[in-house]
């Protein structure tokens, strides 16, 4: 990880929310039943998880990326289908390896969530080694 990445950072991605994205297809991996057409709250955690991925990626040195270690949501308001979302996240925090961010989304009309996420600089290798490790 460079040492120029530090707090301040932004970053933003924006969507279209299409049906892989909503509340009604992702309930059906784990549930018999069927929720809303809505951008499901998986999929905004997704997003703002890639999105802060995505800020640092040009900070990262060969061999290393991030993964998500925590995140504190909340989703407050419903997004229709077709509707553009837009994630917008800052760098806050550098400890170390670890990353925390401030994450907003929005909607066209609204906010639609809102929290913290964090994330861990790791050494890809080590990481898929430690991986392979567990399922032998």
């Amino acid at each position: 990880m460079r040492a120029d990445l530090a707090p301040g950072l932004r970053h933003s991605n924006s969507v279209a929310v299409d049906p892989r994205m909503t509340a009604e297809t992702l309930s059906h991996i784990f549930s018999e039943e069927r929720y809303l057409p809505v951008f499901g709250t998986p999929a905004m955690i997704t997003f703002m998880e890639l999105t802060c991925a995505d800020a640092v990626k040009p900070y990262l040195e060969a061999g290393e990326a991030t993964v998500g270690t925590r995140v504190e949501m909340s989703h407050i308001a419903a997004t229709p289908l077709g509707m553009k979302v837009t994630a917008e996240v800052e760098l806050i925090e550098v400890k170390g390896r670890m990353l925390r961010f401030k994450v907003v989304c929005r909607d066209e009309r609204d906010v639609i969530g809102e929290g913290f996420h964090e994330r861990g600089v790791i050494n890809t290798a080590k990481f898929m080694d430690k991986l392979a490790a567990k399922t032998a």
